[in-house]
Order: C-alpha cells, then structure tokens, then sequence
C-alpha cells in the first residue's frame, strides 16, 4: 500500500509541511518556469531573426489569449480542488467522476473557444488599439493558437488532476520534453522555412499536442480512482455542478484580471510600437517571477483541498502561512534580482533598442519590487478555494484589483497621461487587495475551527 501511494502521489495531509510543500511546489515552478522560458523562446526567435514588430506582434496577443481562455481555465481549479477533496477523504469513486467528467468538459470548452478565438481574433485586437503594423502577425498567431486550445484545455485539466492527487512531478516531465520539442519547431520554422510569427505559434500549437497526449497517458497508467478509462467518459452532471461552483468564480476572477490588464495594455499601446516593445520584454521577465510565486498558490489549493477532505483543519493555518512565507521570500529575491539585471536581460529580447529597454525598465521599477505582495494575495485566493469557498475571494480579487485598475485608467492615468501613473496602478492594487484577501482567509479559518469544535464536542 505505502508503495502504489508514493507511486500515484505524495500524501499532503501529515507533516512535515515546509518540506513536503517545498518538494511538491519546485516541480510546479520548474513547469511554470520552463513553460515561460518556451514561450520566452518564441519571443527571443522572432527577436533575434525577425526584428521587433514581431515580437510586439506575438507579446501584443497574451493579455487578449489571457482575457478570452481565462474563464475556461479557471474550471481546471474547481477540477483540481475536487480531485484533492476526493483524495483527501480517499473517496474513489468521487475521484473517478471528476476524472470522467473534467475531460469532455475541457473537449467541449476547447471547441467553443476554437470558434470564438479563430473568427473574433482580428475583432477583438482592433478593440485594443493594436498598432497597424503588428496587427496583421497578431492575428495570424491567435488563429493558430486557437486552432489548438483542445489540446491545450486537456494538458491544463489533466495536470490539474495530477498535482490535485499529489504527483507534481509529472506535469514537469512532459514540458520538458514538450518544450524542448517547441524550441527545435521554431528554429526549423523561422530559420528552416523563413517563417515568422507563424512559425513560433505553430511550434506552440505542436508541443501542447504532445503535452497533452503525455498527460491523458499517465492518467490512463493509474492505479486509483484517477485512473482514465476512455469507456467512463461522461459528464456527471452533480460532479460539474461542483467544478462549476468552485472553477467559475475562478475564471470570473482571471477573465476580469485580464480585462484590466487588457485596459492597460490598450494604455500601453497608445503610446507606441516602441514602448510596446518595451513593455512586452519587461512584462515576460516579470512572468518568471510570477509563475514562481504561483507555485506557492497551487500547493496552497492542494493541501487545503486534501486536508478540508481528510477533516484535519488543524492543519489548514500553519499550511497558508507556510506558503504566503515561501512566497513572499521568492517574490522578494526574485521580483528584486530581475529589477537590479534588468539592462542584461531586456537585451535579449530588444538587442540594442536603447529606447525601448528604457521604457521597459520603467516598467519594472514598479511592477518587480513590490511582486511579493502579488504572490501573498494569491496564495490567500488559493487557500480558500481549496477550503471549497470560491466566491469570497474572486470578489475581493475584483474589486481590490481588477476593478481598481479600472477606474485608475479612466480618472488617475486619464489626468495624467504618463507611463508612470500608468504602472504605478499594479502596486497599489496589490497592497489592498492582499489586506482585504488576508482579513477574509483569518474570518474563513476561524469559522471553520469553530465548526469542527462544536462537532467534536456532539
């Protein structure tokens, strides 16, 4: 028994936590990283090989991609928290119907967002004022990109499940593998055959096939009730029911991030082609800090998910401080470094452009620094979407952030038109977000104590 448990995943409800959340998050980041650092290599391709208007063509699409696949994306998070309920209360058949329900679910998301990504794409980057001379390469790689969001919707579920049963480290093997497949594509597209912006989105497109396939293999290889079994696929209508309740707020909450981000991304465009390329540099090298962070969030959501299943809340207040520590740490050593090598690491993507590495330390000054205050609001988010409350957090994470950022383009940046006041609205929407996050996290884990004194006591 101990033996198929450490091979199907790591027991997350006994200690000791530091180390096991420690163990469990490196894979996660070292998946997020390496999926940046793929992604990054788009840009640094195109850079290198095709000069900045592709790179502003390819950076131009993330927050647009973001916007329109975040709602989706944010129902692997109440897939995620099911699975862990599940295995934390060891309810196999529970496990076995979020299984067989989250994959057709991510099928049918993925081909609605086909339709919607393929045909509004144009639309939807004309909205943001996309400069004419990047929108042409914009819309091409947003086509491409959605040509293969199935895929991509079921590597993201089928990962979900993996780190939700405890195994971290697999999702991390398959993007390696995936990604190294991902570079080799773009250099044989770009340089091979000439291609551009094309290349690097139909590179991306065939190592998330491959990720995707690697995923649905190993959960078809389980031995519990994770275990894949093509005849099961179905969608248990109670099961979705759940995925919904706790994934929807999720993706409401990443689809309105991405509305603000999408504000200010317009901001940002009305300044130009350089100070876009700028700030699609700083704002890929900011995203190996986030995603470091984000580690730190997931492991939040699994362990609170498996320890509310497995009843042991006593658990729950030493776990999310453990995690708002790590991330705290990270985003501070981290968020700091990429600030202080900011003039080595713009060049990489802008080479020379003086102008442009300008603008995209600005950018930094104010988003790098305070970063850690990002990672502490998001872990608090994630803990209490483990503990199966959805709806508090994605309010406070809408109006403290989302619906700030807002209000601060349209009355603060529109009286003073500067990039400064511009990027100043990310740490300012941070510091009250995470206070209000944190309020929220201390009344939710106090009810929750009481209510398992008051049952202990009957």
């Amino acid at each position: 028994m101990p033996a198929r448990a450490k091979k199907n995943g790591m027991d997350l409800c006994t200690g000791p936590f530091l180390k096991k959340i420690i163990l469990y998050t490196l894979p996660i980041i070292a998946t997020s990283l390496l999926q940046l650092l793929f992604n990054a290599a788009d840009l640094v391709v195109v850079g290198q090989f095709r000069g900045p208007n592709a790179v502003s063509a390819v950076g131009s699409t993330g927050s647009l991609i973001n916007l329109i696949v975040g709602l989706f994306m944010g129902l692997s998070i109440g897939v995620g928290v099911c699975v862990a309920q599940a295995v934390g209360a060891r309810d196999h058949a529970r496990m076995s119907r979020a299984v067989h329900t989250a994959l057709p679910a991510a099928a049918i998301c993925g081909a609605f967002l086909t339709v919607v990504g393929i045909c509004f794409c144009r639309f939807f980057l004309e909205l943001m004022d996309t400069p004419a001379a990047v929108i042409d390469g914009a819309t091409i790689y947003m086509q491409i990109y959605f040509a293969g969001i199935i895929p991509i919707l079921l590597y993201n579920f089928g990962a979900a499940i993996l780190r939700s049963a405890g195994d971290s480290q697999s999702p991390l093997v398959y993007l390696v593998i995936a990604g190294t497949v991902n570079v080799c594509l773009n250099l044989v597209f770009v340089l091979g055959f000439g291609m551009s912006v094309e290349g690097v989105a139909l590179a991306t497109t065939l190592s998330q096939v491959l990720s995707c396939f690697l995923v649905l293999r190993k959960l078809a290889l389980r031995e519990d009730g994770c275990r894949l079994d093509l005849k099961k696929l179905k969608i248990h209508m109670p099961t979705l029911g759940k995925i919904i309740r706790v994934g929807l707020p999720a993706g409401i909450q990443g689809t309105l991030f991405a509305v603000s981000n999408v504000t200010i991304q317009s901001s940002i465009n009305s300044f130009g082609e350089v100070v876009l390329s700028g700030s699609t540099a700083a704002s890929n090298i900011e995203g190996f800090v986030y995603m470091s962070m984000n580690g730190f969030q997931q492991s939040a959501t699994t362990f609170a998910g498996q320890n509310m299943g497995a009843r042991r809340y006593q658990n729950l207040g030493r776990i999310v401080g453990l995690c708002i520590g790590c991330a705290a740490v990270v985003g501070i050593v981290l968020g700091g470094g990429a600030f202080l090598f900011a003039e080595q690491l713009l060049p990489l993507y802008l080479k020379t452009d003086v102008q442009a590495i300008g603008y995209g330390i600005t950018r930094m000054r104010y988003v790098c620094l305070l970063y850690f205050l990002c990672g502490m609001m998001d872990v608090l988010s994630g803990a209490m979407r483990g503990m199966g409350q959805a709806i508090v957090p994605m309010i406070v994470a809408i109006v403290g952030a989302c619906l700030l950022r807002v209000v601060w383009v349209m009355t603060i940046f529109k009286a003073i038109p500067t990039l400064h006041c511009l990027f100043l609205s990310y740490p300012v929407s941070w510091v009250i977000t995470v206070c209000a996050m944190l309020l929220c996290f201390m009344h939710l884990w106090r009810k929750t104590m009481k209510s398992n004194t008051m049952q202990n006591d009957k």
